[in-house]
């Protein structure tokens, strides 16, 4: 399956254990994994300033980001079928990558349910999915 895992995904599977870091884990081991250069500059971001990582470290979580995925120019989307133009470059993400899936925790976009032909799931939906 191809999926997209948003920022806020990716940074709570390395900030703690949980169902986001076994969501990430399974993503890596058995299915093809979809970013952006958007994506891992906002993930850049989010590491040194929430979670407080030193830059070496930032790095090597981005050397492996770029390892186990492949890295897609996100699809510009017009600003009128999203509220929050931020979450734009994430949704064209999916899009240009053909994602069977794009996982988030960001409420916004899971009330849009599927752009195109991508499912938008919650991590605890994605269990659901790939449990049927």
């Amino acid at each position: 399956m191809r999926i997209v895992l948003d920022t806020n995904v990716i940074i709570a599977a390395f900030a703690a254990r949980g169902l986001c870091a076994e969501i990430f884990e399974l993503c890596v081991l058995e299915h093809d994994v979809y970013l952006s250069k958007f994506i891992l500059d906002e993930c850049a971001e989010k590491f040194r300033e929430k979670v407080k990582l030193p830059p070496k470290k930032v790095k090597d979580v981005l050397l492996y980001l770029k390892e186990i995925s492949e890295i897609v120019e996100p699809t510009v989307m017009a600003p009128d079928i999203f509220e929050d133009p931020d979450d734009l470059p994430v949704i064209g993400t999916a899009v240009s990558s053909k994602a069977d899936l794009l996982v988030t925790g960001d409420k916004a976009l899971l009330a849009l349910k599927k752009i195109q032909k991508t499912k938008i799931v919650s991590p605890r939906g994605l269990w659901t999915v790939l449990a049927s």
